[in-house]
């Protein structure tokens, strides 16, 4: 039972760690800011990562993501690897041709967040994109996990992508991601973290793994990316593109409508949230160019108390405005990283999500890992 310092308010659906519960957050940000803003800033000096957005005067503005970090010289960006240096960026690793990840195969059929409609589990857009109409069980999925992040979701599922930053390894290179392609791969998805600030190296990667594809005979090899969608968009689209050449899904995390919850729950500037609605736009002037398998999937986790039934009717009324049949998924939340006082997504919560969801007109709505749903509140 939590209670907001700001109402007093006392709920299962409050959090402790937040302080504040989600009315406050939307009406009295100025000062729930300050509350959730102490979390975030611990979250981040736990791993030696910069606690706040870099925005110096005069200094030089990074594009490599969406997070439009401004260095002064010797400055270390929000993603804790990249810094201004002698008039250049530089990066930790010390040459663009390696990450910090790491990369393993993942049989299929996989836990992939567009399960639901993934080629290698349903034989969505076979022949061409799939090698059965029923999936490519024997065959593996390239999972590539990018030790970095551009935002501080206190929920973190992949949390220890934070100790990989601060320790600056393991290192990844792109050689070794194009030898990782062989018969049995039919596809590659770049996650984390998240691939939005290492955004470079997985485009150059992802170019020489489809030429690899090709040179032994590759089938099918698609081009997949799990995201927060705070990418440059530039680069978004280019990464959109290779997905849409290749039969691979771009899959958007959509975490939040209202910038202050956004904020509250991953740390984020009110800038990138309008970037990550337009990165979803951006992928979806794509969709009916290839219906199947479909090209973009947004996802929504379900985190109790925070991401309500106003926030699930503005995000689902906001992607069925740029097309219905973009596919939907909602995930069941469970305690993780900080946000640990929390329960997990109940039963009732995710029928409701579906029911907003198709109100507003999506055709193509999903519940993902239904076995974490509970019944803790209605």
């Amino acid at each position: 039972m939590g209670k907001c310092k700001l109402c007093g308010k006392q709920s299962v659906l409050i959090s402790d760690v937040l302080g504040v519960c989600v009315d406050c957050i939307r009406s009295r940000w100025e000062e729930a800011k300050k509350l959730v803003e102490r979390v975030h800033v611990c979250s981040r000096l736990k791993f030696k990562l910069p606690p706040l957005t870099p925005k110096s005067k005069d200094g030089f503005r990074c594009n490599i993501c969406g997070r439009g970090c401004i260095l002064s010289n010797g400055e270390t960006g929000y993603c804790g690897f990249r810094s201004y240096a002698g008039g250049s960026l530089t990066v930790k690793t010390g040459s663009n041709n390696y990450a910090i990840g790491l990369y393993y195969y993942d049989p299929h059929p996989t836990n992939c967040v567009a399960y639901s409609v993934c080629p290698a589990v349903t034989g969505r857009g076979y022949p061409v994109y799939a090698l059965t109409p029923r999936g490519e069980r024997g065959y593996y999925n390239i999972a590539v996990f990018y030790g970095g992040c551009n935002l501080d979701c206190l929920y973190c599922q992949n949390w220890e992508y934070r100790r990989m930053t601060m320790e600056g390894k393991p290192l990844l290179s792109i050689d070794a991601l194009v030898d990782a392609v062989n018969r049995k791969t039919t596809c590659v998805c770049f996650f984390g973290g998240d691939p939005a600030p290492w955004s470079t190296h997985a485009l150059v990667a992802a170019k020489k793994m489809i030429d690899k594809a090709k040179r032994i005979g590759l089938k099918v090899f698609r081009i997949c990316w799990e995201t927060n969608g705070l990418w440059n968009p530039l680069l978004f689209r280019k990464a959109v593109e290779l997905s849409l050449e290749t039969g691979g899904i771009v899959k958007v995390d959509f975490k939040a409508w209202t910038p202050q919850v956004y904020a509250a729950l991953t740390g984020i500037d009110p800038s990138g949230v309008r970037i990550i609605r337009e990165n979803i736009r951006i992928a979806s002037e794509y969709f009916n160019k290839r219906m199947e398998p479909p090209l973009l999937v947004v996802s929504t986790l379900l985190v109790p108390g925070y991401i309500d039934d106003y926030e699930i009717d503005q995000m689902t009324r906001y992607v069925a405005s740029l097309n219905t049949k973009v596919p939907y998924i909602f995930l069941g939340f469970h305690p993780d990283y900080l946000l640990n006082d929390l329960p997990r997504t109940s039963i009732y919560h995710a029928k409701r999500a579906v029911e907003i969801a198709r109100k507003n007109g999506l055709e193509n709505v999903y519940v993902e890992n239904e076995w974490l749903l509970g019944y803790d509140y209605t």
